[in-house]
């Protein structure tokens, strides 16, 4: 078996894979006037970055989204946080409230993190 390097990506899979990371973590973010709102895939890939370094005490992980956020209510997305061995880890994104041009959302990462492909 090969030896795993623990890099900043890889701690935050390892807690989060531990349970100990995202558990009833929320955000909220302003964004354009739009009917409904909605935050950009890469606005909320960056915010997604700074909450986890910020929930972790690391440097900002590499996280991708594949789509706006809608600001509806119970609206959900899925991101991907992706660790420097190629290693990758799904994020749930759901849109709890929408309070004129500002969305709050919670985000939890999954429990289990996919190996890097071959």
């Amino acid at each position: 078996m090969p030896k795993t390097r623990m890099t900043t990506a890889v701690s935050i899979l390892a807690a989060a894979a531990a349970g100990t990371l995202l558990l009833g973590c929320s955000a909220s973010v302003e964004v354009k006037k739009s009917t409904p709102p909605k935050l950009s895939a890469d606005k909320l890939s960056s915010t997604l970055s700074e909450k986890l370094a910020a929930a972790t005490n690391q440097p900002k992980p590499r996280i991708s989204c594949p789509e706006d956020l809608v600001g509806k209510v119970g609206t959900t997305t899925r991101c991907t946080l992706t660790a420097n061995d190629g290693s990758t880890l799904g994020v749930t994104v759901k849109v709890t409230s929408v309070s004129g041009d500002q969305i709050h959302y919670d985000f939890k990462a999954d429990d289990k993190a996919s190996p890097a492909p071959n």
